[in-house]
């Protein structure tokens, strides 16, 4: 349950005891809405008072009176602007002056609500309000985020194709000037070298496609069913040239057909990120299982590996975006901190939820458990 702070302003004891008692106990919920909304409501009956509460705590919704004795209404609300202060403000008015209330609305108020008013025209009023203030803050949120989202789209996109280019073109260079010699074995290391930064650059190219589709919403989806362990086998039949340089064993286990109503495509994508890492991560030597069965009615997915491992703090912060465990064994390993964070968004399309247990020099196993769907 969400609560909004609420400031009565109103010079007339029975306004604010009434707005009090109207809204005590009362919730504002939408279906847009993460939760519903209750009421903290704070009365003053001056100005100079008004000011006092706006200055010492966060308010959400101001009901203003413009007629006070001292400081006015439309004071008060000057300071709130001059302020830049995140608050709606409602003003109180008799009908005599609602020329008033319509300059103060014209002057940043949100509305004006004449007195006397019943407790359905003040409730009518504050769902509205509380609408109003949650898109806007919704959007001021979406403003900054995605602000933040693309500045750290850029860092990484210009920093993580920056190092293999010069890379790349210091590798050709050498070769262009022959300071090897004439023959093209004794350049098959830069080769190699080469050939691996642009793996890593072409990989990282298809997170940020995957990333901006799922955060934009413009991916097509298809939803049928699908075999899963098909699925993963052909994934894991994908890695194998990358599983026989890393010298590590991919292994799938899964006894029966389980089918999923997904999208062929969003499976791939979750499981060979799943597949890469503990491969990518493993041990000179390792092992991978990739399992797959029914648990009641659910369906579980779990890729456990003997890999480096990792500490419980740097699981929790796993699947934010562009978020990299850095270690001593983690350094030369190429990657966008993107592949985790794919797989949470979508795998929170399927109300699906993931998990990790980990430990240091280990391996670590992450598991996904799906909503049973029946077998085709």
């Amino acid at each position: 349950m969400g609560k909004l702070k609420l400031l009565v302003v109103d010079d007339e004891p029975g306004i604010r005891s009434g707005v009090s008692r109207i809204l005590e106990n009362y919730t504002v919920s939408y279906p847009f809405m993460d939760e519903d909304f209750e009421f903290d409501v704070v009365v003053a009956e001056t100005g100079e008072e008004a000011l006092e509460i706006l200055t010492g705590s966060k308010l959400d919704i101001v009901l203003l009176d413009n007629k006070l004795p001292g400081i006015q209404g439309i004071e008060v609300l000057e300071f709130i602007n001059e302020q830049k202060m995140d608050v709606v403000v409602v003003m109180i008015t008799s009908y005599a002056s609602l020329d008033l209330a319509v300059k103060a609305t014209r002057q940043g108020a949100y509305d004006f609500v004449p007195k006397p008013f019943t407790p359905k025209e003040l409730r009518a009023s504050i769902e509205t309000i509380t609408k109003q203030l949650f898109l806007r803050r919704m959007t001021q949120k979406l403003n900054v985020e995605g602000r933040q989202v693309r500045f750290q789209f850029l860092s990484v996109l210009s920093h993580e194709l920056k190092s293999p280019l010069n890379a790349i073109e210091g590798y050709l260079r050498l070769m262009q000037d022959k300071k090897y010699g004439d023959s093209l074995h004794e350049y098959m290391e830069m080769i190699d070298r080469s050939l691996f930064r642009v793996q890593a650059m072409r990989n990282l190219i298809l997170d940020m496609l995957d990333f901006t589709r799922i955060e934009s919403g413009k991916k097509s989806r298809k939803l049928e069913p699908i075999y899963l362990c098909e699925v993963v086998q052909q994934c894991i039949d994908a890695f194998q040239p990358f599983s026989i340089q890393k010298d590590v064993d991919v292994y799938l286990n899964c006894s029966e057909k389980i089918s999923i109503q997904a999208d062929r495509q969003e499976m791939e994508i979750i499981i060979n990120n799943l597949i890469s890492n503990a491969i990518k991560y493993n041990k000179q030597g390792g092992r991978v299982d990739v399992n797959l069965k029914r648990d009641g009615s659910r369906l579980i997915l779990s890729v456990e590996d003997t890999g480096i491992g990792m500490k419980k703090e740097d699981t929790e912060k796993l699947f934010e975006d562009f978020v990299r465990i850095k270690s001593e064994h983690t350094k030369h390993i190429s990657g966008s901190g993107l592949g985790l964070s794919i797989i949470r968004k979508l795998l929170d399309l399927y109300d699906a939820d993931i998990s990790v247990e980990s430990e240091p020099g280990e391996g670590s196993c992450f598991t996904v458990m799906f909503k049973l769907t029946e077998d085709v």
